[in-house]
């Protein structure tokens, strides 16, 4: 189902991303990838319905991929340049996914854990911040191309209320709060385990609301969903350079 933020769900806006999204109904607040205001750009948002974030972590089946792909040739016909996804444990995905459109994916943000790893002098671990710890597994990195980057990963799979709310779906409401103190403290078990990380990796699309504050607490880059979007925008939406300064425009 694409989501009706363009009438009838069509791509009246000149979205360039397009969103494949597991079904939630809990707060996404400015930094998540489903709330139109994260990005500088329209976004075109396609819903699996069925698909929560508890059947994708604890049981990433083949059967999954189907309403995926479909969803992404759905995206693909509305006109979108490029599509990623609601999750990063789509990671599982990336290449079925990018086979089955002809417009680039990238279905996780692990995606820029190579990347984060060669920016930062290739010597030392990328710090992944992921949901689930234990969900997250080889076969997500090998699906983006990240097998032999050295990672230290930290989930939040022991906290209360992100726990509660985004990994169990036992309700909707949400104290955003209590959760960006969650991600905090699981972001400086992170550093205390592996003090010798020189980047991070959101792995959740939950988790770039707080991108800032983890910044300010790690002094590190850090790398998530939209900024990876954004990305995907500008090498996708190539505009001609005007010469003119930006005061002059």
């Amino acid at each position: 189902m694409t989501m009706p933020i363009y009438n009838g769900g069509q791509n009246i806006c000149g979205a360039s991303i397009g969103v494949l999204c597991l079904e939630s109904y809990f707060p996404k607040p400015p930094g998540h990838i489903k709330n139109p205001s994260s990005l500088p750009f329209p976004v075109l948002y396609e819903m699996i319905d069925g698909v929560t974030v508890p059947n994708l972590l604890n049981n990433p089946s083949p059967e999954l991929l189907a309403p995926f792909i479909e969803g992404a040739k759905r995206l693909e016909a509305e006109g979108v340049r490029a599509i990623t996804g609601s999750c990063g444990f789509l990671a599982l995905f990336q290449k079925e996914l990018a086979a089955a459109v002809s417009v680039p994916v990238f279905a996780s943000s692990l995606i820029q854990v190579p990347l984060a790893f060669h920016m930062t002098g290739a010597n030392a671990p990328v710090g992944v911040l992921t949901a689930d710890a234990s969900a997250l597994t080889p076969r997500h990195f090998e699906g983006v191309g990240a097998t032999g980057v050295p990672v230290a990963v930290k989930g939040l799979e022991d906290t209360t209320e992100f726990a509660e709310v985004i990994l169990r779906n036992t309700r909707t409401r949400m104290d955003t709060d209590l959760i960006e103190t969650e991600v905090l403290n699981a972001a400086r078990n992170l550093v205390l385990e592996a003090p010798d990380i020189r980047s991070l990796v959101l792995e959740c699309t939950d988790l770039p609301p707080y991108a800032s504050r983890l910044q300010e607490e790690l002094l590190l880059p850090v790398f998530d969903l939209t900024t990876l979007a954004q990305m995907a925008h500008a090498v996708t939406t190539r505009a001609q350079y005007s010469g003119l300064m930006p005061w002059q425009r």
